[in-house]
């Protein structure tokens, strides 16, 4: 577990929005003598966006994006509990992390105790994956095995708590539970959810009267899409030039694609914006009224949907090691 603190191990971006895989996760992080470091620090994320903060010295969860902040109107009771759950694993760290010293022997000095646990889930072919990770001072300590519901300890130290933890039979239905229904469902909703309610803007720019038209959109989730020009309802790869997808301060996303100015009919080309799992594609006619210039005055195109109305992070276990 070299890389467990505060990263987000998510799919790449492909072209082909066919496989597309998303992924609640939360990670909890435990340390001892960290100068200006939070003993304890907890980060809920979905996808690769940072959705919700908790550590030892706010000792309150805080929600890090806008369009997550609305769910405590409807959801208050939820925050009041979510807020006591973390404050309980606060104090479970601090325990497990002396246990930790006492299994390798150790009295003082930095030490991290690192826990990833969450789930994946590709929205074409429905699969669903998980992981329930364990790490101490920067190396495996324990794993989860979600193909034969049983531990695999990865140093000596761990011994103990493998067999213990495979002889406890409710943490077991508690695992099962969480990673074939819970986590699934959640993050199912979440993705559903983020479809539907930020507002996506597709508009046409151009510096100049001589630049390339620019083909832009923002403000969708999530990170799945794709944008290209066309002619003739054919998709063009000459004289086009696509940008990567870019994070807005939000935690939506925007992309954008140049076309060189074509010297034929404007009426026969059109830009193309695809976002993954919405049927409908958003298409923009390339027409002289319709672009944003810095010499003249247009239109802008928008399309609105609604975003979390709901959120909840990943339901942990409370089991010490």
């Amino acid at each position: 577990m070299k890389t467990l603190v505060f990263v987000s191990l998510v799919g790449l971006f492909l072209h082909d929005t066919t496989a597309v895989m998303h992924s609640l996760k939360l990670f909890l992080t435990a340390s001892s003598e960290v100068t200006n470091f939070p003993e304890f620090v907890a980060v809920g994320m979905v996808d690769d966006i940072q959705i919700g903060h908790y550590d030892s010295n706010i000792k309150r969860v805080e929600l890090k994006q806008d369009w997550v902040k609305k769910i405590t109107e409807d959801e208050a009771d939820y925050w009041e509990r979510l807020n006591q759950r973390a404050v309980d694993h606060q104090q479970l760290f601090k325990g497990n992390l002396d246990i930790f010293k006492q299994r390798f022997n150790q009295t003082g000095g930095v030490h991290i105790y690192q826990w990833m646990v969450g789930c994946e889930w590709d929205d074409e072919t429905g699969d669903v994956n998980g992981y329930n990770q364990h790490g101490y001072d920067g190396e495996d300590f324990i794993v989860l095995d979600l193909k034969t519901w049983t531990w695999v300890a990865a140093q000596q130290q761990a011994v103990f708590t493998k067999q213990k933890w495979d002889k406890d039979k409710r943490l077991l239905e508690e695992n099962k539970n969480y990673f074939t229904d819970e986590c699934p469902d959640w993050l199912k909703k979440f993705v559903n959810y983020g479809r539907s309610s930020l507002m996506r803007t597709v508009s046409l720019l151009q510096k100049t009267p001589s630049s390339r038209v620019t083909c832009h959109a923002t403000g969708f989730y999530p990170k799945r899409a794709m944008m290209f020009w066309r002619k003739d309802g054919e998709e063009l790869h000459e004289d086009v030039d696509n940008g990567e997808i870019l994070p807005n301060h939000d935690g939506s996303f925007q992309i954008s694609a140049d076309l060189q100015l074509p010297s034929d009919d404007w009426g026969k080309y059109d830009c193309v914006f695809q976002l993954s799992g919405v049927k409908e594609d958003i298409v923009t006619k390339l027409d002289k009224r319709e672009i944003k210039t810095n010499y003249g005055k247009t239109s802008m195109r928008i399309v609105t949907f609604s975003f979390f109305q709901t959120l909840q992070i990943v339901k942990v276990f409370r089991k010490r090691v």
